[in-house]
């Protein structure tokens, strides 16, 4: 077969990239964030400007002598898009495009091209279309604005509304029926995590910034085969495996999608039944990828989510990944932190290296959630016994006549079969 050449790929989009962020010690990281999002949607970035701004104007959010400056550059850089590290209204954006000739795409939009490029099963592409749709419908209006001016004008009443509401309606009706579908898909979602209860196991849950290792630790740990790349969202959908802790300990783990600095409100809704995933663990592991300056701000941007998801009060173990990149200064001032954010460990999911402290911890956190339990069990019911051993820590066993005495470390739900031959409490 013939190799691959750059002359048989398409070409990339010619990007320009626009900075808004109002703090200038953000900027670095401001722009290397968007430039992997570009990456992430196959652009090429060919020109950057920033405007430092508190308060973005009304109409073009720059100001109209910055959107003129902005379409010279972009002429220069011969750009064929220009990105916004920034939300931008329709109106906002429909000028600016009058003004530069170009297709304007704010930080959102460009978020959800990426998860749309990422999407493969059913559910994460109904979450990504409807997450768009959501996106879309309010920005409708200023599609047809001149329309809307002109609709009190003789011979001009009607088609502009008619055009619109037909437009909106046909949104809003596809809208409904894509939550209809993920309800279906929520109900099955629920329906296997109620399947794994019956196995009576704890639950966790891996989360942190997209790109922290998240998918890279899961393979480690579950001998899985997740893509763990390290552009944007390289993962959508969660994957369940269980783990063996040290001592005979096991759990659930389940990796999440990525999460991201002002990650969008139609993301976040649309994907909610995949989030719940977090919300219904009974302990999350938060991967921060340490070898990055700006680490700070992308775990507050995690824990901001988990928040908003009601899972901020969590059992959490902090694991800072990547530390084989940091060197020994680097280390060192790490090191001196992480008093201040125990439980937490340091590890390098590709090396391995940390990971037997990290299940060390997690085995500690495990047995917060196991109860000691000491019952006669009759032998009528031993089959509770073999559970035990498959779904806890048994210390004892001791086969009398009246009975099998098991002293065993157990889940909530499983010290509930056994609560009916409980002795010595």
């Amino acid at each position: 077969m013939p190799k691959h050449s750059k002359e048989n790929q398409p070409p990339k989009d010619r990007a320009f990239l626009v900075f808004v962020n109002p703090d200038e010690e953000e900027d670095l990281y401001v722009e290397d964030e968007l430039e992997g999002l570009s990456e992430a949607a196959q652009v090429e970035v060919v020109g950057k400007m920033r405007q430092r701004l508190d308060r973005p104007t009304t109409a073009s959010y720059l100001g109209s002598g910055k959107v003129q400056e902005l379409a010279a550059h972009v002429v220069d850089a011969r750009a064929d898009v220009v990105l916004f590290d920034g939300d931008l209204s329709g109106i906002q954006a429909r000028n600016i495009q009058d003004v530069i000739k170009r297709p304007v795409i704010d930080r959102t939009q460009l978020i959800l091209d990426i998860f749309a490029r990422r999407a493969r099963t059913r559910e994460g592409m109904l979450q990504v279309e409807l997450a768009q749709l959501s996106y879309m419908m309010p920005r409708l209006m200023s599609v047809y604005t001149k329309f809307e001016r002109q609709k009190g004008g003789i011979g001009m009443r009607g088609p502009g509304e008619t055009k619109l509401e037909t437009d909106r309606r046909m949104v809003r009706d596809r809208i409904a029926k894509l939550k209809d579908d993920i309800e279906e898909v929520k109900r099955h979602r629920e329906h296997q995590r109620a399947a794994r209860r019956k196995f009576p196991f704890p639950f966790a849950a891996i989360c942190g910034y997209t790109s922290a290792g998240k998918s890279t630790l899961m393979n480690r740990l579950c001998g899985t085969d997740l893509l763990a790349d390290a552009m944007p969202f390289a993962t959508l959908d969660p994957t369940t495996r269980k783990v063996e802790l040290p001592d005979g300990y096991s759990l659930f783990l389940t990796d999440t999608v990525g999460f991201i600095r002002k990650l969008p409100t139609h993301l976040v809704a649309a994907f909610r039944s995949t989030l719940e995933e977090v919300t219904s663990a009974d302990i999350v592991l938060h991967v921060i990828d340490a070898s990055i300056p700006e680490w700070d701000l992308q775990r507050d941007a995690v824990i901001e989510t988990l928040e908003s998801l009601n899972a901020g009060e969590k059992p959490t173990l902090t694991i800072f990944n990547k530390v084989d990149l940091l060197d020994v200064v680097q280390r060192a001032e790490l090191e001196e932190m992480l008093p201040r954010f125990a439980p937490c460990v340091t590890i390098s999911a590709t090396s391995g290296a940390g990971v037997p402290e990290m299940l060390a911890k997690v085995k500690e956190m495990v047995q917060e959630f196991l109860g000691r339990v000491t019952a006669l069990v009759p032998y009528s019911q031993s089959g509770l016994v073999e559970e035990c051993y498959r779904y806890g820590r048994v210390h004892k066993v001791d086969y009398r006549d009246d009975g099998i005495l098991i002293e065993a470390e157990l889940v909530k739900e499983m010290r509930g079969l056994l609560a009916p031959y409980r002795v010595g409490d």
